[in-house]
């Protein structure tokens, strides 16, 4: 066979290899293969180039593994032979003692500096720089003018395959990236829980950039969902809903985050905001509905207790509008409650203790007060009545007392037991009284308890109900 047929040969199975695969390793890797073989070379190697960095980083090999080495050449246009047909955009050509030429560039990696000659090749794609191939021999050799040709030839191929890869690549880092956000908008959308959200964004961000970590840190600074673990690099963005910072989407990785990743990262940064504000949207919605039907609520329990106290017979109107007030003050300190702790429940303590001090402050008159309360957290509803219990109890023991007064809040099998009592008379005769019919109601009817009334050494009024009732 001929120089001719060998080198139309080589040329056809370059482009039968080229287009045998669409993985750019694999393709680089073959040619190296092939064109080492084909004009008889001790080596091929061939880079890319890569834009960004403004380098021509190595890619494939034959002759040396590139697997063993610890670290990938590199070398920017200009740098060493290779470099110089690089930039230059033109062959350079070596026949012999290459390692002496002043524009060489050693890698200890590649030992290159035991092969004598050297033709490098820079591989264009639509008359831009893609990368560069060189092929070397151990023996001094000058290759023909068809030997450059022919190389030239294949690069044009392999400049093709560079192209397709590439565009098969951004093709799959875009479904990729449509997929994670794809995922995200569905989270975002069929959930209501704000948690849960955040949860996918945070655990999507992972998949689609391969990090070791993630995270959303709030504009308070809490942060939400942590995952994974810190890498060597860190990226932060910020979330933004309408020119304002709302947090940050915080991505670690062990490896660089390259252009492709931070676009994909804003994309889901930007989803991440919208989530934040719809699952506030729909927190206040929710938390706006149930104000007002606790407003609703509180405002007929109100009316109810001013038609109780409109229709007793022979009462101070003085008297009466002042214990309306404290009734009132005791339905707001439970919605204040509710609203700061953002819960269903009610830390009947706390609720507690504000009243006490409350009360204490416009009627103790020097009386004093002891608390004693243990934890014990009640639903809204039941804890208004409560509240409500407290305040008529409290009011009493401080205008008909004796000089102290000892409040407790306990549990006793399963019961929680609210307990005043007073070193005074109190009011034994009040049994019949507004405030203490009140007392009975609430009691019965909201706590499903029972309330007691007794002279112990002074008066002690017990109120015992079920810690959870239907």
């Amino acid at each position: 066979m001929d120089v001719r047929e060998r080198h139309l040969r080589l040329l056809t199975e370059t482009i039968a290899a080229v287009n045998s695969s669409l993985d750019l390793e694999e393709v680089l890797g073959l040619v190296a293969d092939k064109v080492a073989d084909a004009l008889g070379a001790d080596a091929c190697f061939v880079y890319l180039y890569d834009e960004r960095a403004d380098e021509l980083v190595l890619r494939a090999t034959h002759g040396t593994a590139i697997e063993d080495m610890t670290r990938r050449p590199r070398m920017r246009p200009g740098e060493g032979i290779t470099g110089t047909a690089a930039a230059e955009l033109r062959p350079v050509m070596i026949p012999a003692n290459a390692h002496l030429d002043p524009r060489f560039k050693e890698f200890p990696n590649l030992h290159e500096s035991e092969y004598e000659s050297i033709l490098a090749v820079p591989i264009l794609a639509r008359e831009q720089l893609a990368g560069a191939l060189n092929v070397r021999t151990r023996e001094p050799r000058e290759f023909s003018a068809a030997e450059v040709e022919l190389i030239t030839a294949i690069t044009d191929q392999v400049a093709q395959s560079i192209v397709h890869a590439q565009l098969y690549a951004d093709a799959q880092r875009r479904v990729s990236e449509l997929e994670a956000l794809a995922k995200i908008s569905e989270a975002v959308s069929e959930s209501l829980y704000l948690e849960e959200s955040l949860e996918a964004i945070v655990k999507t961000t992972m998949d689609a950039v391969e990090a070791t970590g993630a995270a959303l840190v709030l504009e308070d600074g809490k942060i939400a969902w942590p995952e994974g673990r810190a890498g060597k690099h860190a990226v932060r963005l910020p979330l933004r809903w309408k020119r304002r910072k709302i947090g940050e989407l915080v991505c670690d990785r062990d490896t660089p985050f390259n252009d492709e990743d931070r676009a994909l990262l804003e994309a889901i940064a930007h989803h991440a905001a919208v989530a934040l504000e719809h699952g506030r949207a729909v927190m206040r919605g929710v938390l706006a509905q149930e104000i007002h039907h606790r407003v609703k609520n509180n405002l007929q329990t109100v009316a109810s207790l001013l038609r109780l106290q409109a229709r007793a017979d022979g009462v101070d109107a003085r008297k009466a509008l002042d214990d309306s007030v404290n009734r009132i003050l005791a339905i707001a300190a439970v919605h204040e409650v509710l609203t700061e702790q953002r819960e269903e429940n009610v830390e009947l303590a706390e609720l507690l203790d504000r009243l006490r001090a409350m009360l204490v402050q416009g009627l103790a008159g020097g009386k004093r007060v002891e608390a004693s309360f243990e934890t014990v957290e009640l639903a809204g509803n039941r804890a208004t009545a409560l509240a409500l219990v407290f305040s008529e109890l409290l009011q009493n023991a401080l205008e008909h007392g004796g000089d102290s007064v000892r409040i407790e809040l306990s549990r006793r099998n399963g019961d929680v037991v609210l307990a005043i009592a007073d070193s005074g008379a109190g009011s034994s005769s009040g049994e019949s009284g507004t405030g203490l019919s009140i007392v009975h109601a609430l009691v019965r009817d909201e706590l499903q308890g029972r309330f007691e009334l007794r002279d112990d050494g002074g008066t002690r009024a017990e109120v015992v109900f079920p810690a959870d009732a239907p």
